[in-house]
């Protein structure tokens, strides 16, 4: 068994070295940067639009919150449904492990990422609203799965698509996120892991049975209010440290261009490390061009496809330089991170001589809040059950798309008795499992909006030359 193990261990370290190694990352980059171009820097220049359509307008149309298709979701709940998966544990103890492993440079390289990443977003949802339709029982079905087929018709490169989904909705969007729920409430408050697991499983179970709508419901309730007490968290560590933010921005653009590498040059550290770190975390934190969260946005009640594109910009926006950023300052104000200090912890004693990140992170917030280590235990656990219930939807539609409606119950099922293992296992290697088939999505998707792309930019302009003469 032992052989086993290291066996699966040592052909998935390839396949990861591979996923998430330079050249996908420069691939990640190349097609946001495509879209940038081909749309004139529409992140950018239609900055106005897209804020107006997304979050400005939910204080000033009705209909953005609330939908009278029942078989549809509203524009904010897809949103709040999206960010649920993609807000979570990696917003937090990720972006730390990042600036902790790939220097303070990794954040500008994953702002980077972020600002290219946010128009892949766009053309997957612009994509996912072109070619969805209603299944037999009037639900819009749609996702990366759909416009491969559709679109592309390429039906073998769609199901190949859905079996990494089906997959990782198992790890990395499941047995991973439950895990760090059990061990933070276990480190910290004491309490089993058997007692969390059958918790998760019953709240998870009830709202996951109600389909799309009732965990569009539940997220767009969890989703503002776990948002807003993290970054009002850090804000008040940051503002604590006000005087530190310059310091702490000149060192993320210093370090993200540092080709010297420290500490004698017994690391190698430098800009290779803090891009590969940086866009890495930027690309699993967003998930903007691993087709994952298209699949929800499908699901909206809007009828312009652009406008669900804009609200994917928002997405990315929000998820990375919104939150992500708010962690990047609280650890590199507070003065908890000693960058000289972690380089030769690492030279000395490889990446585990250093602090995770989750506790590099509760040091800043304690640094300033008392109990901020409970603090960030409390938010690592909002985050991840919220990534839970968007992950199961996601594992919901690969699993419709490959074994049709049959196939939903038993689905739901196993995802529910999965949490339990995920609880009270141990998950080093369905940590990185998990890993690999989350970035191994990205292949199929990232195929299809590069050849589907002309479609992308055609829409975008009909879109806007109607908005001029409308």
């Amino acid at each position: 068994m032992d052989n086993f193990l290291k066996t699966v261990e040592q052909i998935n370290g390839v396949l990861n070295n591979f996923i998430w190694g330079p050249y996908m990352l420069v691939f990640f980059l190349l097609v946001g940067g495509m879209f940038t171009i081909r749309t004139g820097f529409f992140q950018i220049t239609r900055i106005k639009n897209w804020m107006e359509v997304t979050i400005l307008s939910v204080f000033k149309d009705r209909k953005v919150l609330k939908t009278e298709d029942r078989h549809s979701i509203s524009q904010f709940q897809s949103l709040c449904t999206a960010l649920a998966a993609t807000i979570g544990t990696g917003n937090i103890a990720g972006v730390a492990t990042a600036i902790a492993l790939g220097g303070p440079g990794a954040v500008f390289w994953m702002w980077l990422s972020a600002f290219l990443g946010m128009m892949t977003n766009y053309a997957e949802n612009t994509l996912g609203i072109k070619y969805r339709y209603r299944n037999e029982r009037g639900d819009w079905i749609g996702g990366a799965m759909i416009y491969i087929e559709r679109g592309l018709h390429c039906k073998w490169l769609a199901v190949l698509f859905s079996i990494f989904c089906f997959l990782a909705s198992f790890g990395i969007g499941n047995m991973t996120q439950a895990n760090s729920i059990s061990s933070g409430l276990r480190d910290s408050f004491g309490v089993p892991a058997w007692v969390t697991a059958v918790v998760i499983m019953f709240f998870v179970a009830l709202v996951i049975v109600g389909g799309i709508k009732r965990i569009a419901s539940v997220t767009e309730k969890i989703v503002p209010f776990m948002a807003v007490f993290y970054i009002v968290g850090g804000l008040v560590v940051i503002l604590a440290n006000v005087q530190a933010v310059p310091a702490a921005f000149a060192m993320i653009f210093r370090e993200a261009f540092n080709f010297q590498a420290a500490g004698g040059g017994v690391l190698g550290y430098g800009i290779a490390v803090a891009m590969k770190r940086g866009i890495s975390r930027g690309v699993f934190s967003n998930e903007a061009g691993l087709g994952s969260s298209v699949m929800v946005h499908s699901a909206s009640d809007v009828e312009e496809p652009v406008i669900q594109g804009m609200w994917g910009v928002f997405e990315v926006f929000a998820d990375t330089i919104v939150v992500c950023t708010i962690t990047c300052l609280t650890i590199l104000t507070s003065g908890v991170y000693d960058l000289e200090g972690y380089l030769t912890a690492i030279a000395a004693g490889g990446e585990n001589a250093v602090v995770s990140g989750t506790t590099l992170t509760a040091n800043a917030f304690a640094s300033v809040i008392p109990h901020g280590d409970k603090f960030v235990v409390i938010a690592i656990m909002m985050f991840a059950f919220s990534t839970i219930l968007g992950w199961s939807y996601y594992g919901e539609r690969a699993v419709e798309y490959l074994f049709g409606i049959r196939g939903i119950l038993p689905y739901k099922v196993i995802f529910v008795i999965v949490i339990f293992f995920g609880c009270t296992g141990s998950l080093a290697l369905v940590w990185d499992i998990a890993d690999t088939l989350n970035g191994f999505m990205s292949v199929p998707n990232l195929i299809a909006v590069t050849l589907l792309s002309g479609e992308v930019v055609e829409m975008t302009k009909a879109y806007l030359k109607k908005k001029q003469f409308s």
